[in-house]
C-alpha cells in the first residue's frame, strides 16, 4: 500500500495502492505503522507524500463503505471508520517534520483530506481536488470543514464544500488552496526541488516554527510567548550557533574597508 524512502533527511512515503489509493481501514492502520517507522527511523526534515499511481487518493474505499451501509450498526462502524482517519491526519498535522503532498492526479473527499493536513501542497496543474461529499448527503468528516476553512477563509470554503465544487490544479493555485501549481510533467522535478531546498534548513528550527504556526490559529494560546522561549531555546542548539557565527563572522567580513594599494 505505501512505499518508503528515506535519504538526506527526506522520507518519501509513495501511496501505492491500485488502482485509486482507496481508503480502507488497513490503509489508515498501514499509514500509522508507517509513521511509527518515522518516528523511530533516521533523522528526518521533511515527509514528501506522493503517489505512484494515476491519482493521488480517491477517498474512501466504496466497497467497504457498501458493506458498513448494509449493516444494522452501519452508522456506528462509518463514526469508527472516519474517526480513525481524523486521528491519522490529525497525527500528520502535528509532525515535526515538514509535510509535503504532491498531488499528480485527483484527490477527492478523504484524499484531498490527506492533502490538507500536510503543511505544503503541490498540484500538477491537469489535477483535480475537491470535496464532494454534499452530493452524497455527507459532509468531508475526515478534517475538511475544518482544515480548508482555516486556509482559505469561510467564504471560498463555503463555496467549495457547499457547492461540491471540483477544482483543477491551476485554478486550485490561483485560490490558494494548493501553494505551487505547475505542469504535470515538470511536477516530480518541482516537489523535489522544494522537498530538497527545505531539507537543507535546521529541523528544530522547522519543528519550532510549525509549532507557532499552529498556535496563530488558536486564540488564547499564547503563540508570542511560544516564540520567544523557542527563540531562546533555538539559541543554544549547536547547530543553530554554528550557522548564526558563520553568518555573523560573514557580515563582519563584508563591512571592512577594502584595502588600498
Amino acid at each position: 500500500m505505501f512505499l518508503t524512502h528515506t535519504a538526506d533527511a527526506v522520507t518519501t512515503l509513495t501511496l501505492s495502492h491500485p488502482p485509486v489509493n482507496a481508503i480502507s481501514e488497513q490503509w489508515v492502520a498501514t499509514f500509522e505503522a508507517n509513521l511509527d517507522q518515522l518516528a523511530g527511523g533516521p533523522p528526518c526534515t521533511v515527509l514528501h507524500i506522493r503517489s505512484d499511481q494515476k491519482v493521488f487518493c480517491a477517498g474512501a474505499d466504496l466497497k467497504e463503505v457498501r458493506e458498513r451501509m448494509d449493516m444494522a450498526d452501519g452508522p456506528d462502524r462509518m463514526y469508527a471508520y472516519v474517526a480513525a482517519i481524523q486521528r491519522l491526519y490529525a497525527r500528520i498535522e502535528k509532525l515535526p517534520q515538514v509535510t509535503l503532498a504532491e498531488i499528480s492526479g485527483a484527490a477527492m473527499g478523504g484524499g484531498f483530506e490527506l492533502a490538507l493536513s500536510c503543511d505544503l501542497r503541490i498540484a500538477a496543474n491537469e489535477a483535480k481536488v475537491g470535496l464532494p461529499e454534499a452530493r452524497l448527503g455527507l459532509i468531508p468528516g475526515a478534517g475538511g470543514t475544518q482544515r480548508l476553512t482555516r486556509l482559505c477563509g469561510p467564504a471560498l470554503a463555503s463555496r467549495l464544500i457547499l457547492g461540491a465544487e471540483i477544482l483543477d490544479g491551476a485554478t486550485a493555485g490561483a485560490l490558494g488552496v494548493v501553494h505551487w501549481a505547475v505542469p504535470r510533467a515538470e511536477l516530480p522535478a518541482r516537489a523535489l526541488e522544494i522537498v530538497r531546498r527545505i531539507a537543507d534548513l535546521p529541523a528544530a528550527a522547522l519543528a519550532a516554527s510549525k509549532t507557532c504556526i499552529a498556535a496563530a490559529g488558536q486564540p488564547g494560546r499564547g503563540g508570542y510567548t511560544d516564540e520567544l522561549e523557542f527563540t531562546r531555546s533555538l539559541l543554544t542548539n549547536a547547530e543553530t550557533r554554528k550557522r548564526v557565527q558563520a553568518f555573523l563572522a560573514g557580515a563582519t567580513a563584508n563591512d571592512k574597508p577594502a584595502k588600498r594599494n
